[in-house]
């Protein structure tokens, strides 16, 4: 069973990690504690166990693989995500990490049921060589791996929320409740009606309910950074930061199984736990897990600001805490990125108001002027140019945007993670007045891929001082490759010094 490293004195490492509960290593490994057969996060609140107990694991499964039940205290399905760009893996470490990510967010990119058969034609390979590949890379079979990602899914919402059993079952990913109540008892030596010994109460706010989950991250973590550029962009009525207190709330829509989910998210910073609070409406409640994902994105939670901050910090001093901003839907930050190109930001935000307040929908929420929802692509798709064209959004915008609307809704474009970086970027230079900026820009934020470089921005040139050059885009495409994989936390970071 493969461990975080090959050798002790790295295994010493993570043990002085544990002993540390140092929060900047959590998720990056697991401890199996053998005298009590419980694995845990690295920030976990009880004694330290000795060291010969301990045996260390890079994934949660690598642990449940080899007969260890997950920590009720610590709670490893809290754990943020690897974070392990790609780019920085041979081929196939690459392959089995793209496997990974595609079984960790549950994004309809497939419409038929996910399934290994799915996963592995959604790569391009056999379902036979990507076991094989999976393996030798995690040590699990994809099997079990999905097998601990669904059970640990189930064992957060059961702990969090007041959802029927049936209906965490099928969020979870289990069709049948038998089956699913017969693995956790297999897995876990308990029936998932055990977890709920002290329910949790679901908050009220106004005259909605709301379900309350926690994510954690690790530190060190720009909140007001992050939130401030949130509220620079801040559409009227879908979304409103308050820096004072730490806090954003926004309205989702997301299509699921060929039906449509609507309803507003409150995220809430809780520095002292290195932790977030979440606040999802009872209406997105059969679209949690894709809910959660889209939230981790957008916070870009599953960080790994020592590796990134190896490679940046010497060019960037002081900014070790930067995140990469996400967003909730990647069609409604590509138009958004359609409305900025070549104009200011408070520029695009106007446009992006009047876009909204003309093709969005209206939204009951308890949040007192947050009642509306960024226009979904087939209303765009289908809206006459002419409508467009009197918000002030110019002739060549409104083609790119209409364009962009068709190959969503059709979809032959899908912009969230997990899909082909390379394939998406192409897809989108081929849309009329789409060009590298703005499909690098999407890239970074929608598809999250850390390796972005948008080498024609006006402002990052002057940032990386090359704006006097023959050719600035080519001399920061030089400046930059030092950075790799971690370009586009490199372009953040080059924009916050502005």
């Amino acid at each position: 069973m493969p461990t975080t490293t090959d050798n002790a004195s790295s295994d010493d490492t993570c043990y002085l990690a544990l002993k540390a509960r140092d929060a900047r290593f959590d998720g990056h490994f697991f401890t199996g504690v053998t005298s009590t057969g419980i694995y845990c996060r690295p920030v976990c609140r009880v004694r330290t166990p000795r060291r010969e107990n301990c045996q260390f694991y890079v994934m949660a499964a690598q642990a449940e693989s080899a007969g260890f039940r997950p920590c009720l205290r610590c709670r490893p399905e809290l754990a943020p995500g690897q974070g392990v760009p790609w780019s920085v893996q041979d081929a196939s470490s690459i392959l089995a990490q793209q496997a990974a990510q595609l079984m960790d967010a549950p994004e309809p990119w497939s419409d038929a049921p996910v399934t290994m058969g799915a996963v592995a034609a959604r790569l391009g390979v056999s379902t036979r060589h990507l076991r094989r590949i999976f393996e030798a890379t995690w040590g699990v079979s994809p099997l079990q791996y999905w097998q601990t990602r669904r059970l640990l899914m189930a064992k957060r919402l059961l702990t969090d929320t007041t959802l029927p059993v049936a209906h965490i079952a099928a969020l979870s990913g289990y069709a049948s409740l038998r089956r699913f109540n017969a693995s956790f008892v297999e897995h876990y030596r308990l029936q998932p009606r055990a977890m709920r010994k002290t329910s949790p109460a679901n908050i009220v706010l106004g005259d909605q309910n709301g379900i309350v989950l926690k994510a954690a991250y690790r530190p060190p973590y720009d909140i007001n950074a992050l939130l401030q550029f949130f509220a620079t962009r801040s559409l009227a009525g879908v979304e409103r930061v308050d820096l004072a207190r730490q806090s954003m709330v926004r309205t989702l829509s997301l299509d699921l199984d060929g039906r449509t989910c609507q309803g507003w998210v409150h995220m809430h910073f809780l520095t002292d736990t290195c932790s977030v609070e979440l606040r999802i409406s009872d209406t997105l409640g059969d679209a949690l897990p894709q809910v959660l994902a889209r939230l981790r994105a957008l916070l870009d939670l599953d960080a790994d600001p020592l590796s990134i901050n190896a490679a940046l910090l010497g060019d960037f001093p002081g900014t070790d805490g930067l995140r990469v901003p996400g967003t909730l839907d990647g069609f409604e930050l590509a138009v958004r990125a359609i409305l900025g190109q070549q104009i200011t930001v408070a520029a695009a935000r106007t446009l992006g108001n009047r876009l909204v307040e003309r093709f969005g929908n209206d939204l009951t929420t308890p949040f007192k002027g947050i009642n509306r929802l960024f226009p979904r692509p087939q209303v765009l798709a289908q809206a006459p140019g002419e409508a467009i064209g009197q918000l002030g959004i110019v002739r060549q915008r409104q083609h790119a945007i209409q364009a962009l609307a068709r190959a969503v809704s059709d979809g032959s474009l899908r912009l969230h993670p997990g899909t082909s970086v390379g394939a998406t970027i192409a897809a989108l230079q081929a849309l009329p007045g789409i060009g590298p900026w703005t499909a690098n820009y999407i890239a970074m934020r929608a598809l999250r891929w850390p390796d972005a470089f948008p080498s024609g921005d006006v402002a990052l040139h002057k940032a990386l001082r090359v704006q006097d050059s023959k050719n600035a885009p080519q001399a920061a495409e030089l400046v930059s490759q030092r950075w790799k994989p971690w370009r586009s936390y490199a372009v953040i970071r080059a924009w916050n010094s502005l």
